[in-house]
């Protein structure tokens, strides 16, 4: 079995990166979607809301499996048999990063191989951040999200977006 782990915050999951979910599900026996718990960055929905998410979003992939895990992703691989980690390149500007993260994963486990996957171009503009910017200034996401992400946004940021006005 060809096990590939796709590893991200996914705060929240987008229609990026359930397009790359879609074709390594298709080159893969099992893909296992991974909601990294990441302490340097301040998410919006925490990791449970976050693995809820992508799990009604893959629960139609019979290949797709959803995972939460902390500390080193090479760690995760091998204790999840993986033989590679698929990352996505939405732009010139990710490669260099994503590069550096894939010889650095390498060089601490060399068994794990890194596969870099483009979202179709549709998505190339498309990001997490994007989404919960748009959705916070009350845009409409429903093209970039899955409509329960949509809803658990909304959920989540209708406080924030309520405002008072002061009388004169």
């Amino acid at each position: 079995m060809r096990t590939v782990i796709y590893p991200g915050s996914f705060d929240p999951l987008t229609n990026g990166h359930l397009d790359v979910i879609q074709r390594a599900a298709r080159l893969f026996d099992v893909v296992i979607v991974a909601v990294a718990q990441n302490d340097s960055k301040s998410a919006l929905f925490t990791p449970t809301e976050r693995l809820e998410l992508v799990r009604r979003a893959v629960k139609k992939l019979p290949n797709v499996e959803s995972d939460c895990f902390a500390g080193l992703l090479v760690d995760y691989v091998e204790r999840c048999h993986g033989q590679a980690v698929i990352r996505g390149l939405r732009a010139v500007s990710d490669f260099e990063f994503e590069f550096q993260l894939a010889l650095m994963n390498r060089k601490l486990n060399e068994r794990v191989e890194t596969i870099f996957m483009m979202p179709k171009d549709t998505y190339t503009f498309l990001s997490s951040r994007i989404v919960k910017e748009i959705a916070r200034l009350g845009g409409d996401v429903s093209a970039f999200v899955p409509p329960h992400v949509m809803a658990a946004l909304k959920q989540k940021l209708a406080p924030a977006r309520t405002t008072t006005r002061r009388k004169a």
